[in-house]
């Protein structure tokens, strides 16, 4: 499954939990924090799932640089537990 995060309607970190929740169906109870991502995209979220953050400077210039880089290595940390798992279908993401 494809998602696509549109960055230029990322001004707070807020939007960008709305956003992802919206897409990926995380529901009433998703925590809105960047703890709570990574809870679903490592356990929740069915496999395989492509995310491309289109105009991500965007959201990267608006968003604090902390939550922006915590993002990515949520990002990265999950790409990469699923390939240390060896699973067939995986989380992975493009910035655009």
């Amino acid at each position: 499954m494809d998602i696509i995060l549109e960055g230029s309607k990322m001004k707070t970190e807020q939007d960008f939990h709305n956003q992802i929740s919206k897409l990926l169906d995380f529901g009433e109870y998703y925590g809105n924090n960047l703890n709570a991502l990574w809870d679903r995209l490592s356990t929740d979220v069915e496999r395989p799932i492509f995310i491309i953050w289109k105009d991500h400077l965007c959201a990267k210039k608006m968003l604090e640089p902390y939550v922006f880089n915590r993002i990515i290595n949520i990002f990265e940390k999950t790409k990469n537990q699923d390939i240390d798992f060896k699973w067939k279908d995986k989380f992975d993401y493009f910035l655009d």
